[in-house]
């Protein structure tokens, strides 16, 4: 009976791609396969480095059959690597799942450390980063209002994720309830038009209404 097969856990950039370990490339190369949230982002970063392992999805809609696929791969002693779109693989990301999975089965589960975009944008604004707090993407609508008025009684930085579609949302809610605080939105990071902006939400709000948000932001808050 083969030894059981290995999870990597394996971080890519979150945008320029020459942010990425050497160790994640070799990994990626020695594994039988790549587990990817988004298969065609993946084979970008496939092709820059030569790495022609093949690649299957593992995304939010994925249960049943194809865990059941995978658990079989790991059980007949095949290493597998799990990257994401972008960043580091389950943190605020369906990978969670498949990481808990592989453990309750016994399978050994080891990360590939590499980039961030919590860590990343944190290490830019100068809002604190002795502590923190992450809160991943806020709920659209139940739960919401609560969650930001929980930020009030939050010494450290609240970190969050938001897409551009919410942000002007997000900065209002800010503006209303948090009108003095300190507030940083970073889009794009380490890509060309990266832009980090510190400012109270009414500021960085007046930026938003003038300029249509792209990308995806990070948002750091000190009330």
């Amino acid at each position: 009976m083969p030894d059981p097969g290995i999870l990597y856990v394996v971080a890519t950039p979150i945008g320029n791609l020459g942010d990425i370990t050497f160790r994640a490339v070799e990994t990626l190369k020695d594994v039988r396969l790549i587990l990817a949230e988004d298969t065609r982002t993946a084979k970008k970063l496939l092709g820059r480095y030569d790495i022609a392992t093949p690649v299957t999805s593992y995304h939010q809609h994925s249960r049943g059959r194809k865990s059941e696929d995978i658990l079989r791969e790991l059980a007949e002693g095949h290493d597998l690597a799990l990257i994401t779109e972008a960043g580091t693989p389950a943190i605020a990301d369906p990978g969670s799942r498949l990481v808990e999975l592989a453990r309750r089965h016994g399978h050994r589960v080891i990360p590939i450390p590499g980039a961030a975009a919590v860590t990343t944008a944190l290490s830019a604004v100068g809002l604190g980063g002795d502590e923190f707090t992450f809160l991943g993407f806020l709920p659209n609508k139940k739960g919401r209002q609560k969650r930001l008025g929980q930020l009030a009684g939050m010494v450290s930085p609240v970190v969050l994720y938001e897409s551009p579609y919410r942000i002007r949302k997000l900065l209002a809610e800010l503006a209303e309830r948090y009108p003095d605080a300190q507030v940083s939105v970073a889009r794009e990071i380490t890509k060309k038009f990266e832009d980090i902006r510190v400012g109270t939400p009414a500021e960085l709000a007046a930026h938003f209404e003038a300029q249509a948000p792209k990308g995806e932001f990070v948002v750091v808050i000190r009330t």
